[in-house]
């Protein structure tokens, strides 16, 4: 004999299959509900939509930090587009930049992966990498691209507004038409990638501004934005802006050879400097101001470019050492570590002008760590080794 509880149990069952009913077909009895077998039953539910792909870029000229700035962007600019459909942002290539200036390694084609931490970015928005895209989708076709550009008249009457219209291009368009009608272009040096539609699109707000036009002026499954530097930040400064950014982390590669140099030469590590980091940037939430930093001075100095661009601006090295040297004494340090493009002539220099007051400590990579890495590589562990400075 069933015992009450045992009725009770099928009873709530029982009652919640019939709500049920209604759901699955209006024909079906309760008998039906309760003893029929599940492939006997089908909810009606609707085809699921392929995930669409958003590729973006920036103005070839751009530097690295800008092109990071643009990423948080377009990534928050996903974000939104994901409260609606599934979209998967597509990482943009790395090709050399101004500052990476060594002609004997190939610097092309560089995956994000090789300086930033894919898992990490995921945790904020789906990244894949241009190759991955590639794999997916089986071909190298991008479905339409938009170039953004700037309104031709300006603001009107004086007045920023935000706004986003088709328009002709302003400038001879860098994609060009070939004898199948299809659009060519440099493409990250991928020459067999084309596009299928083109268009100019002058642009001014928001990045939030594309999410209306993506999800509702085309269903192309995938869309690239060039020139997405146009576009500015929908929440600078806010919780959106900061997840982006803390989603950012280096490379584990990048960080274990900086934190190697911290310890074998500047006395630092995370434990003692109160630098550790949890392997998840969302569950970090340390007390503002407790790191602690190694025991050493950082200084960013720039020495190429920047003291052509400003004359005025800039110190001689030896009034820059005579910043250097207040800040050390105030301090009470005596290592100082510098990231500088500056030649090895001025290195040595500064490390003279630096005698008594502090000893000189810079990266220097190995053959290896530099091929493999690049150019920008070898900057992330400078700037590892900066921001890790008391």
């Amino acid at each position: 004999m069933a015992s009450a509880e045992g009725k009770f149990v099928f009873f709530l069952a029982f009652i919640s299959l019939t709500h049920l009913q209604g759901v699955i077909s209006a024909d079906t009895t309760d008998e039906d509900i309760a003893f029929g077998t599940g492939t006997q039953q089908a909810l009606k539910v609707g085809t699921a939509k392929p995930r669409r792909y958003l590729l973006y870029d920036v103005n070839p000229g751009e530097g690295f930090n800008l092109r990071r700035d643009v990423y948080m962007r377009v990534a928050n600019l996903v974000k939104k587009l994901q409260d609606h459909q599934d979209w998967t942002l597509v990482l943009p290539p790395w090709g050399r930049i101004y500052h990476w200036q060594s002609r004997h390694i190939a610097q092309m084609k560089i995956a994000w992966s090789l300086f930033f931490d894919l898992d990490s970015m995921n945790k904020h928005v789906p990244v894949i990498e241009f190759e991955q895209f590639l794999k997916e989708t089986g071909q190298s076709k991008i479905d339409e691209l938009y170039y953004l550009q700037r309104y031709k008249e300006g603001w009107t009457d004086g007045k920023w507004e935000e706004k986003l219209d088709e328009r002709d291009c302003i400038d001879t368009p860098v994609y060009k038409k070939d004898s199948s009608g299809l659009y060519r272009g440099f493409f990250w040096g991928y020459q067999d990638v084309y596009a299928e539609k083109f268009k100019c699109l002058s642009a001014q707000g928001f990045a939030g501004i594309l999410a209306p036009f993506l999800l509702e002026n085309t269903t192309a499954r995938s869309v690239f934005v060039d020139r997405a530097e146009e576009i500015l930040h929908d929440e600078f400064g806010g919780k959106l802006y900061w997840d982006a950014r803390r989603s950012m982390r280096f490379s584990k590669d990048l960080r274990d050879i900086a934190d190697k140099f911290r310890k074998e030469y500047l006395d630092s590590d995370d434990e003692r400097d109160n630098t550790v980091l949890l392997d998840d940037w969302r569950d970090m939430k340390p007390d503002p101001g407790s790191a602690i930093g190694g025991p050493y001075m950082a200084v960013h100095l720039r020495r190429k470019d920047f003291v052509h661009s400003h004359k005025k601006d800039v110190p001689s090295l030896k009034e820059a050492a005579k910043q250097i040297k207040k800040v050390l004494k105030k301090e009470k340090l005596d290592k100082l570590f510098v990231a500088t493009d500056a030649p090895k002539v001025e290195l040595d220099e500064l490390k003279k002008l630096m005698k008594g007051k502090a000893t000189v400590y810079n990266f220097e990579p190995t053959k290896d760590i530099h091929e493999k890495y690049k150019d920008g590589g070898v900057a992330i562990i400078d700037q590892w080794i900066c921001t890790h400075a008391r």
